[in-house]
């Protein structure tokens, strides 16, 4: 997929496959093995998660309190950001400011060539893939290789993950068996015990040899500098404490003000993204290694990550900034399992995607992504944190029309439907034309198969039955008279 081009010295906020949600879903709807991988993964961990919600005495009310939580730390995200800053410090890290994700991607980049960084080993960060990161650190000639199972996949395979938490869940065991035999030369296999068996091998030898680890961040202590990462492959832990530099990643909204807080997220995060009552993995990392302590780096370096952030936390979209990227709204929500990740052209799919991504890049480039929603409120019940996404989706589509993005004919048709609905009579005259019009269309058997105009998006996917000659309140009407 290729990437769209940027102004000269400037980057999109995000990373843009192909944005055309349309002619994207249109493919994937289609595409059985595709459902069949997503049956098999997400609907799965939906399920789970609420399985596992109900050990909790209260799980609804710790939304609320998480919420609240996001909602306060937004409100003082500077004051905690200092904290934060000055925390680290006195642990003996150091603290980078980066407003995009281009000058993100430099500091890092400088980082590893002050010290002759060769290889850097990196667990799954989001924020990472955001900014294209390895694209640099190629581009400067330092090896870096993804650690995570299935962004290691990802990164053999030059694809794009399509899912927050599982980023190969578009892919079968056959398809990864087939990447790794031309990758290390071997017999093909789709067993999964060979396949991680290859990649932990390989990886081992990585971790020995690496200088540097660079690591996403799931949450930052303001009040003691500690950053905190959930996995559940260990690669995180070996990413922050093999290498001798360790490098760290996070966007400013990842803020939370006390350790008393982080229980009430660890609570909720796993539950949320794969049914689990708490990651494999959760690593608290407060500086680098100390005098005395057997591992750990001896560098860390935090970098802050605007990227478009401050703008959204002054717009009255500012609660999507709670998000604790678990993943959950994209397993429930009946759009993302019909068309996957790959269709919404960009690193953060789903409900949560079709916010955050018009947001960061412009409404006109995804202007399709609003609408990507039944707007059936499922991802509000999935999300951890209370997110009224379905509240934020139908803004951006008001955005549209202030914008004059939403097409001319739309807003004829809604009017002509608003009208309509207005009064008895209205309503009767849509009625009767409706059935008339659909009438027409429909073929010997009773079937409309072909629709003009935006009607084809339906008639390409389904057909449906004509109405009937007699509507219901005529028949109604009927059966009443003596």
């Amino acid at each position: 997929m290729s990437h769209a081009t940027a102004p000269a010295g400037k980057r999109l906020s995000l990373p843009v496959f192909q944005p055309d949600f349309m002619k994207n879903a249109k493919l994937t709807s289609v595409d059985a093995d595709l459902h069949a991988a997503l049956e098999n993964s997400v609907v799965k961990k939906d399920d789970g998660r609420r399985e596992a919600l109900r050990d909790l005495p209260d799980a609804d009310g710790l939304r609320t309190v998480a919420g609240l939580i996001k909602r306060h730390t937004l409100d003082n995200l500077p004051e905690y950001l200092l904290e934060l800053e000055a925390n680290i410090q006195k642990a003996g890290g150091v603290v980078h400011w980066a407003a995009t994700g281009e000058e993100a991607n430099r500091i890092v980049v400088e980082i590893a060539q002050a010290n002759a960084v060769k290889l850097a080993v990196k667990s799954k960060s989001m924020v990472s893939e955001e900014t294209e990161l390895n694209t640099d650190l190629e581009a400067a000639g330092i090896e870096v290789i993804e650690t995570d199972l299935g962004e290691f996949v990802i990164q053999v395979d030059h694809d794009h993950p399509s899912h927050i938490v599982m980023p190969i869940i578009h892919k079968r065991a056959k398809q990864v068996g087939e990447s790794f035999a031309k990758y290390f030369k071997t017999e093909f296999t789709e067993d999964p015990q060979a396949l991680a068996e290859m990649a932990r091998v390989y990886l081992r030898n990585k971790f020995d040899q690496a200088e540097m680890g660079i690591t996403g961040v799931n949450f930052a202590v303001a009040e003691t500098g500690t950053v905190v990462m959930c996995t559940n492959e260990g690669n995180g832990r070996m990413c922050a404490s093999r290498p001798r530099i360790h490098v760290a990643l996070m966007g400013i909204e990842k803020l939370i003000p006390k350790l008393a807080d982080l229980p009430v997220f660890l609570k909720l995060l796993a539950r949320s993204a794969t049914g689990q009552a708490l990651t494999q993995y959760t690593n608290l990392v407060t500086g680098p290694r100390r005098a005395g302590e057997l591992d750990g780096p001896e560098q860390f370096h935090l970098v802050l990550i605007d990227n478009g952030r401050s703008k959204i936390l002054g717009s009255e979209y500012r609660d999507v900034l709670r998000c604790i990227r678990c993943g959950a709204c994209l397993n429930a929500c009946p759009i993302y399992r019909t068309v996957g990740g790959h269709s919404y052209g960009s690193v953060y799919p789903g409900p949560i995607g079709a916010l955050i991504t018009p947001l960061f890049n412009g409404l006109e480039l995804h202007k399709h992504l609003p609408q990507a929603s039944s707007l059936c409120g499922a991802c509000y019940e999935a999300c951890p944190v209370k997110i009224p996404i379905p509240d934020m989706l139908i803004k951006l589509k008001i955005d549209m029309q202030s914008q004059g993005i939403t097409p001319w004919y739309e807003k004829v048709a809604f009017r002509l439907w608003s009208w309509s609905l207005s009064s008895t009579a209205g309503y009767v005259l849509g009625q009767k034309m409706q059935q008339w019009m659909l009438r027409a269309r429909a073929d010997k058997q009773g079937w409309i198969t072909r629709l003009p105009g935006p009607g084809k998006g339906w008639t390409d996917a389904k057909d449906f039955p004509a109405p009937a000659a007699s509507s219901f309140r005529a028949q109604w009407r009927a059966k009443q008279k003596p």
